[in-house]
C-alpha cells in the first residue's frame, strides 16, 4: 500500500506572494515618487498617504529630531489635529523605545501595555482629541543615522488593533521613506544655506560701496581692503574737505562673522555721517565711541584712528582709539610710529580722547589693521612690523592708486596665508 500525503492548499502560498508583489510595488512607486520630489513638505505628505493606505491606519503623524533641542518635532500629520502645537522629549512614549531600539515597535492594545506607556498615550489623546487604541512605530534611519519615527495609530477594522505583520510592513516601507526624507532635509537646508550666502554677499556689496574709492589722478591718499570671507570687519574711508584739507579714517572691528561686519556697517556709517561737519579727530572719536557704546554688543569693540592731512600746512591731526600704531615712512628712507591712543571705541561711554598735531612733508603713513602683520608665511612665521616696512620700501615709488595692491598681492604670491581682513590706507604728503 502506498501512502500519498496530500497537497497543502495553493491559496495561502498565491495570497501572500500577491500581497509582497502589492508590497513591492508601492516601494516602487515610493522611491520614483520621492525622487521626483526634493521638496521636504512633498515628500513628506506623499510619505504618509502611501503608508496610512498600505497600513489601514486611521492616522499616522511624522516627527523628526531636532538635535539643538534634543526633542521630537511632528512636521506632518494625518488625521491628528494639534500635534505641531508640542515638542516631545526623545524618551516619550513608544516613541522613545522605537529610537533607542532602532526597530519598529507595535504597541497591539494601549489599554493593556506598560503604565508610563499608557499614561503617555492617554495624555497626548487629551491634547489632541484623539482616542488611541493601538501603535505602530517605525524609526526612520539613513545612513545609519536615525532622524526621526513615523507614527501610525489605530486600524481601521473593528477592534481597531495591528497586527504583527502590520508592524513589518511598517519596518518596510519606512526605510524608503527615511532616504527620501533625509535627501529632501539636506536639499531644504542647502537651499536655506544658499539663500543666506546670497544675503551675505548683499551684505559685503554694501560694505564695499561704503569704502572710499581710489582716484586715477594724483590724490594724497588711498586705500584697499580684501575680506578674508564675503563680509568684512575692517573700514575706511576718506574725503577732500577742501582747502588742501583731507580726512581719513581707519577701523577694525573686534571678532569675525556678520556680527563684526554689522557694526563695521554702523561705525562706518557714523564716521561718514559725522565728519562732514566735526573736523576735529578727537571730538569725532568721542561721539563715536558715545553711539557705539548705546548699541554695541558685550565683549565687542571697535578700534579706529582717525587723521586729517593738511597739505598747506604740511601737518598731520590724529587721533587713535587703540589702533595699530601707523608707520610713517620718511623720503630719507627712516621709519617712525605714531603711538599715542586711547581706548577702543565701545568699550566705555564718556571716554576723553586727545588729538595730536605732528609735521609731515616728504613721509607717507601707512594705517593699517593687524591682518597685515600678523599674517603668517607657510612656516607660520608672522610678516610682522619689520616684515612691511620691506614691501613698503619695494612700492614706495608706484602711484598711491595702484601700490597697495601690488603690495598685498606681493605678500599674498609669496606664500602668506591670509586668515584676517587686509586693509592698508596710506597718504602722501604733496
Amino acid at each position: 500500500m502506498f501512502l500519498f500525503k496530500p497537497k497543502k492548499p495553493e491559496e495561502p502560498i498565491k495570497e501572500e506572494a500577491s500581497k509582497a508583489n502589492i508590497d513591492l510595488g508601492i516601494i516602487m512607486k515610493m522611491n520614483q515618487e520621492f525622487a521626483s520630489s526634493l521638496d521636504l513638505n512633498d515628500t513628506l505628505n506623499t510619505a504618509l498617504k502611501v503608508i496610512i493606505e498600505r497600513i489601514n491606519a486611521q492616522a499616522a503623524n511624522i516627527f523628526l529630531i531636532n538635535e539643538k533641542k534634543k526633542k521630537f518635532e511632528c512636521i506632518a500629520s494625518l488625521h491628528q489635529d494639534y500635534l505641531d502645537e508640542f515638542e516631545l522629549d526623545l524618551k516619550d512614549g513608544v516613541m522613545g523605545k522605537a529610537i533607542e531600539q532602532k526597530k519598529c515597535i507595535r504597541v497591539g492594545d494601549v489599554r493593556k501595555d506598560v503604565r508610563e506607556i499608557a499614561e503617555f498615550y492617554f495624555d497626548l489623546d487629551n491634547k489632541t482629541n484623539f482616542t488611541t487604541f493601538s501603535v505602530l512605530c517605525s524609526p526612520l534611519i539613513a545612513a545609519n543615522e536615525c532622524i526621526g519615527v513615523i507614527h501610525c495609530l489605530n486600524k481601521k477594522i473593528g477592534n481597531k488593533l495591528f497586527e504583527e505583520e502590520d508592524r513589518q510592513l511598517l519596518e518596510t516601507l519606512s526605510a524608503p521613506a527615511a532616504f527620501a526624507i533625509r535627501n529632501a532635509k539636506m536639499a531644504k537646508e542647502m537651499v536655506e544655506k544658499n539663500k543666506i550666502q546670497k544675503e551675505v554677499e548683499i551684505v559685503g556689496e554694501i560694505q564695499k560701496s561704503l569704502l572710499s574709492q581710489n582716484k586715477k589722478e594724483p590724490f594724497p591718499i588711498a586705500g584697499i581692503n580684501i575680506p578674508a570671507k564675503v563680509v568684512s570687519g575692517d573700514f575706511y574711508n576718506f574725503s577732500d574737505l577742501g582747502d588742501g584739507r583731507y580726512g581719513f579714517g581707519v577701523a577694525d572691528v573686534s571678532g569675525k562673522g556678520i556680527k563684526s561686519s554689522l557694526l563695521m556697517s554702523k561705525a562706518s556709517s557714523l564716521y561718514r555721517c559725522l565728519s562732514k561737519t566735526n573736523f576735529s579727530a578727537a571730538e569725532l572719536l568721542i561721539q563715536l565711541n558715545n553711539e557705539i557704546c548705546e548699541t554695541i554688543s558685550r565683549g565687542m569693540f571697535v578700534t579706529m584712528l582717525i587723521g586729517i592731512y593738511d597739505s598747506n600746512k604740511k601737518e598731520l591731526l590724529l587721533s587713535s582709539a587703540g589702533h595699530e600704531p601707523p608707520i610713517i615712512y620718511s623720503k630719507d628712507g627712516s621709519f617712525s610710529n605714531y603711538s599715542e591712543a586711547g581706548p577702543p571705541l565701545g568699550i566705555m561711554p564718556k571716554t576723553k580722547y586727545e588729538e595730536h598735531k605732528i609735521p609731515f612733508d616728504n613721509s607717507s603713513m601707512y594705517i593699517f589693521t593687524d591682518g597685515i602683520t600678523e599674517i603668517k608665511n607657510p612656516s607660520g612665521e608672522m610678516l610682522g612690523s619689520e616684515g612691511f616696512q620691506n614691501y613698503i620700501k619695494k612700492y614706495q615709488a608706484t602711484p598711491n592708486n595702484d601700490r597697495l595692491k601690488t603690495m598685498i598681492d606681493d605678500i599674498l604670491n609669496a606664500g602668506h596665508i591670509q586668515k584676517d581682513d587686509l586693509t592698508i590706507v596710506v597718504i602722501d604728503s604733496k
